[in-house]
């Protein structure tokens, strides 16, 4: 495990911003993850770990410590007693290969996150979800490193506290993630499809199911049409995807909101009465289109939940572009977004 003094972080982030690291390291397998955590802990040098780049905002200065890219890979599957398969991941593997395998393996539980660019490692952190479905769905443990402890640690779902684009995880560094085990069910169709756009892509009702492999391909091409599947022929997919979360209101605060619009409001009712609406929705109701933006940083043209670098932005430009987005939904509606990438350097 070699280091690198001054390395750039750019180029190791789907949205290409950021200065260099004070040092970075690759670690290749576990021992070398926990080994280069444990020592820089043991200096009190200050970390930060990259995986996939997908979700992450870093600082135009960079970051004054130990950067370690964790390019960990493995997978292991262990036939369960209620017939589903236990599927332990490294948390370095990429995560769309890891979909990809399961698809093709006939494994339910996680087609329709086909297309989401980034390391499995990093799923439970913010408990990854597209199209209906969430990873928080099907892990059973994740393997950690305690820092406070030195020592691995198994989690079980509830101390992950995973929750919307989110987890206990977040934002504590406490835990390194070793590797995340997931529990999916045989079979050649798909979990019951509970998305309408993703329903009417497969041509079958909402609630019914369809074959995996259908599945995945109907998840991929609506992903490529709003830019939110790595292409380097597609400059709309040089963002971190969507960057802000869709808002969960209050019954009141969502009433207000319907009052304060011209239109209807999209509505997702969540279990504990609350309700979902759309970031997309309120960015672009606030006056910004698809492709808004001058000079070296705007919105995606197929998506305004997407901000992209057009080629040498800044991360300051991309922030400073975020909060005008924020700003103008909360001047419109009242609602305040909030960013779904960790910001690295960066106050929100």
């Amino acid at each position: 495990m070699s280091s690198t003094l001054a390395a750039p972080l750019a180029p190791l982030t789907t949205l290409r911003v950021g200065g260099p690291a004070g040092r970075l390291v690759a670690a290749a397998t576990e021992d070398e993850l926990v080994d280069a955590v444990s020592t820089a802990d043991a200096h009190g040098e200050p970390l930060l770990l990259l995986a996939g780049g997908s979700n992450v905002v870093i600082a135009d200065e960079g970051f004054p410590g130990l950067v370690v890219r964790v390019e960990t890979r493995g997978t292991s599957r262990t036939p369960g007693p209620d017939g589903r398969m236990a599927v332990e991941v490294a948390a370095g593997e990429p995560w769309d290969g890891v979909v990809a395998a399961c698809v093709a393996d006939g494994l339910t539980g996680l087609e329709c996150l086909s297309g989401i660019p980034g390391s499995t490692g990093a799923t439970p952190i913010q408990n990854v979800g597209a199209y209906g479905q969430e990873v928080a769905d099907t892990i059973v443990a994740v393997r950690a490193l305690d820092r406070a402890r030195g020592e691995p640690v198994e989690m079980s779902p509830v101390e992950c506290g995973l929750r919307y684009r989110s987890s206990a995880l977040r934002g504590d560094e406490r835990y390194v993630v070793l590797s995340v085990t997931f529990a999916l069910a045989r079979g050649d169709e798909s979990e019951a499809i509970c998305y309408p756009e993703l329903a009417r892509r497969l041509g079958v009702g909402v609630g019914e199911r369809a074959p995996l492999a259908d599945v995945r391909e109907a998840v991929l091409d609506l992903r490529r049409s709003k830019g939110m599947v790595i292409d380097p022929s597609d400059p709309d997919s040089v963002s971190v995807g969507s960057f802000f979360t869709n808002p969960i209101l209050e019954p009141g605060a969502f009433a207000d909101l319907q009052a304060r619009a011209a239109e209807r409001v999209p509505a997702y009712p969540e279990p504990d009465g609350r309700v979902k609406t759309s970031a997309a929705w309120l960015i672009e109701r606030a006056g910004f289109t698809r492709g808004y933006g001058e000079g070296r940083v705007g919105l995606s043209t197929k998506h305004t939940l997407a901000i992209v670098n057009r080629g040498g932005a800044s991360a300051a430009e991309v922030i400073e572009l975020a909060r005008e987005l924020a700003g103008g939904v909360e001047d419109a509606f009242g609602i305040a977004l909030v960013p779904e990438p960790a910001l690295v350097g960066l106050r929100w």
